[in-house]
């Protein structure tokens, strides 16, 4: 059986046993026809509020928040009807807001690919900030108890619009939606606290949950307490092509979205795999390995205990260099240990929620990291283990758990969220 899975920007094709091996990926929903005219559509004819026209004055400041390098958002087919439909404003008048949270500001190269040079050489750009106490507004705290801060030039624009795109997320429930305002544009204290290990422990803190699920209701809270006047989101196929256009009241809009994806990316199966075949769906959500735990959390769903997941994810970014993720992978010996430290009362750092997520799974399973940027060594250090062809991993792995034993492909890894059929929930 050869089957394509979405790695860097061409894909890896590999070829796998015929028999005892699942394919599972999301059902295909086309690009729509004219990605421009219907996001023009979803402007003048939202969901739960007046058309983004009639909610904005000519002597308006507008802020538009924008997703950063790490998602897949096609900014460059978003923001120009958006910013076509407020032709009327002064371009002085308009800030773009690129959403980092805590991850790292982006060049100007980066920038320009991603947005395109008319945008950046029109409007301002800022780049969020977590850390800086000058560029964040305090909002008081949220009914968890956590101080709310939140970047001041946003706030203080007459008129805010989220943008950004849905995808089933690994303890959000959904990304898009309030996760642009939180982690965003919130201060670095508020997302640690938000993505807490406490926060993370809990149940609900998984694929496709949003009611009771501590993370998402914060974020949530956190988004309608800045009061945004206008959400604009997109769902997109394996082309990148945009599905579906989501716009309007915040909620409203992205339950939409939301309801729409559910249809498509939960996709049951009957059991358990003894082995789990994954990606992180292609660049650029397999930027780094940081990025990769989400591929690894989508297949640890469906993986049985003692059982091993390959995960493809090409890496071009390394682990990454910046942030906290490999220092915490390199105080622990093991997972478990790591589990251990994060959990210590009282215990602080940035990008634990992602060594925490990937402690958790392999404390469930072995996990092989096939990639064309990692070194063997690199892979080690960060308690994985190195995957040279996933041909080869896969017949050394039949041959410990038997010719019998179940494979599964998630070749679309995170757009899947696969569910055991008797455990389906929302």
């Amino acid at each position: 059986m050869r089957v394509k899975l979405a790695y860097g920007r061409q894909g890896l094709w590999v070829e796998l046993p015929e028999r005892n091996v699942t394919v599972v990926e999301p059902r295909f929903v086309p690009g729509l026809p004219d990605e421009r005219a219907a996001i023009l559509e979803a402007l003048r004819r939202p969901l739960g509020t007046p058309p983004l026209r009639e909610l904005v004055r000519p002597d308006d400041t507008v802020a538009i928040v924008f997703s950063d390098i790490t998602r897949p958002t096609p900014n460059d087919r978003l923001l120009p009807p958006l910013l076509e439909e407020l032709d009327f404003i002064p371009r002085d008048h308009i800030v773009l807001i690129n959403a980092l949270g805590l991850h790292r500001a982006e060049t100007e190269q980066e920038l320009r690919a991603r947005l395109g040079d008319e945008i950046v050489d029109t409007y301002r750009i800022v780049q969020h900030d977590a850390w800086s106490a000058e560029g964040l507004v305090y909002l008081g705290h949220s009914r968890f108890g956590h101080d709310i801060l939140v970047n001041r030039v946003y706030m203080e624009a007459s008129v805010r619009i989220l943008t950004g795109f849905i995808e089933p997320h690994f303890f959000a429930g959904f990304s898009g939606g309030p996760k642009a305002v939180l982690p965003g544009i919130a201060g670095a204290s508020l997302v640690l606290d938000n993505h807490s290990t406490a926060m993370l422990d809990d149940p609900r803190a998984t694929w496709g949950v949003t009611t009771g699920n501590p993370i998402w209701e914060e974020m949530l809270e956190v988004a309608l307490k800045t009061a945004p006047t206008f959400l604009l989101n997109v769902t997109l196929n394996r082309e990148r092509e945009i599905t579906g256009v989501y716009a309007g009241d915040l909620e409203t809009a992205h339950r939409c979205g939301t309801e729409a994806l559910r249809a498509t990316a939960m996709v049951p199966v009957d059991g358990l795999f003894d082995i789990v075949i994954t990606s992180n769906s292609g660049y650029p959500l397999d930027l780094n390995l940081y990025q990769a735990v989400k591929g690894m959390s989508a297949a640890a769903r469906i993986v049985r205990e003692g059982g091993s997941i390959i995960i493809a994810a090409e890496c071009r970014d390394g682990i990454p260099n910046h942030g906290e993720y490999r220092n915490l992978l390199g105080m622990a010996d093991s997972p478990a240990e790591l589990l251990d430290i994060l959990r210590r009362p009282g215990f602080r750092m940035v990008d634990q929620w992602e060594a925490q997520l990937q402690a958790q799974i392999q404390c469930r399973a072995d996990v092989y990291v096939k990639s064309d940027y990692l070194s063997d060594a690199e892979i080690r250090a960060a308690l994985l283990l190195p995957c040279h062809s996933i041909e080869e991993t896969v017949e050394e792995l039949l041959a410990r758990y038997g010719p019998e034993a179940r494979i599964c492909v998630l070749p679309e890894g995170p757009q899947t969220i696969p569910t055991l059929a008797s455990k389906r929930r929302r």
